[in-house]
């Protein structure tokens, strides 16, 4: 059984293959090479931009693949949602599709635009939020640097944005929100009701949700003192229950937790402070609910 996966080319391409890293497996991309290479003998690699894997997976030229919401939308790609993979290239927030103009425009809501017109990479998108507004205007196709276009080429523009920063840096304002999109691992459905397929798509997505779990959190495990062993427990907060450990002497135990990288800093001298000793914290590849 050979699982043909896409993986997405540009932006999220590295972000994905330190993903993968964490979940377990290792993708080398050969320069110049749309066929990456991954340490697993069911799994077949190609390099493809994200707006096109729906399409390509839909049609099963692909088994499955890595892209955003919004192309699935986008494609009106019929097929198999398996996980959402919450990650992107800067960080791990999701991203908005937006309807921006210039801060000096009068345009302040959808309505605003009749007659107007709008530049976008993700036509369907946004006539669909036009004719739901019952709004007609002129959606053009744009190749990229979409935010420079107003207002000598566009009255308006939908985008896609995880901060905003570019938008205010080009003096443009969000009028509305379209769509909140993020990765997703998508499925061809005939690939989805074969049984080995499946098995190996969803051990993907269980690995790659687990790997996304773990981003910035942290392991802390330390020796106790059954005397402040309450006072320990307290301090510590928890994704469940600690795990506590009897050690050779019964005075002492072992305490293991999981907690928020950010968290832990603070936590581990007021932890030292109330008598815990041989404080170890280590780093977190995934965390399998």
């Amino acid at each position: 059984m050979i699982l043909k996966l896409g993986i997405p080319k540009g932006s999220l391409q590295d972000a994905t293959v330190e993903l993968f890293r964490k979940a377990g497996f290792r993708i080398t991309i050969p320069s110049r090479s749309y066929y990456p290479r991954i340490d697993d003998p069911e799994i077949e690699c190609l390099l493809l931009r994200a707006q096109e894997m729906a399409r390509y997976v839909e049609q099963g030229l692909l088994d499955a693949g890595l892209t955003g919401l919004d192309w699935v939308m986008e494609n009106d790609a019929q097929v198999e949602e398996v996980a959402d993979l919450v990650y992107s290239k800067t960080g791990s927030g999701k991203a908005r599709w937006v309807l921006a103009v210039p801060n000096d425009s009068p345009i302040r809501s959808v309505k605003d635009l009749q007659g107007k017109r709008i530049a976008t990479e993700a036509m369907n998108l946004t006539q669909r939020y036009l004719s739901g507004h019952g709004v007609e205007a002129k959606v053009e196709f744009s190749w990229g640097a979409t935010e420079v276009k107003p207002p000598e080429l566009a009255d308006a523009i939908v985008d896609i944005t995880e901060t905003g920063s570019s938008l205010k840096a080009n003096n443009m304002r969000i009028v509305d929100t379209l769509l909140e999109t993020n990765t997703k691992l998508i499925a061809n459905r005939e690939s989805w009701a074969d049984p080995d397929k499946r098995r190996k798509i969803e051990q993907l997505g269980l690995l790659l949700q687990g790997a996304i779990a773990a981003e910035d959190k942290v392991g802390l495990m330390m020796n106790v003192p059954q005397k402040v062993l309450e006072q320990v427990l307290n301090i510590l907060p928890s994704m469940n229950n600690p795990t506590i450990s009897h050690l050779s002497d019964p005075d002492w135990v072992a305490v293991q937790v999981i907690l928020e990288e950010i968290v832990a800093r603070d936590l581990i001298p007021e932890l030292r402070r109330v008598g815990a000793k041989a404080i170890v914290e280590f780093p977190l590849n995934k965390v399998i609910p």
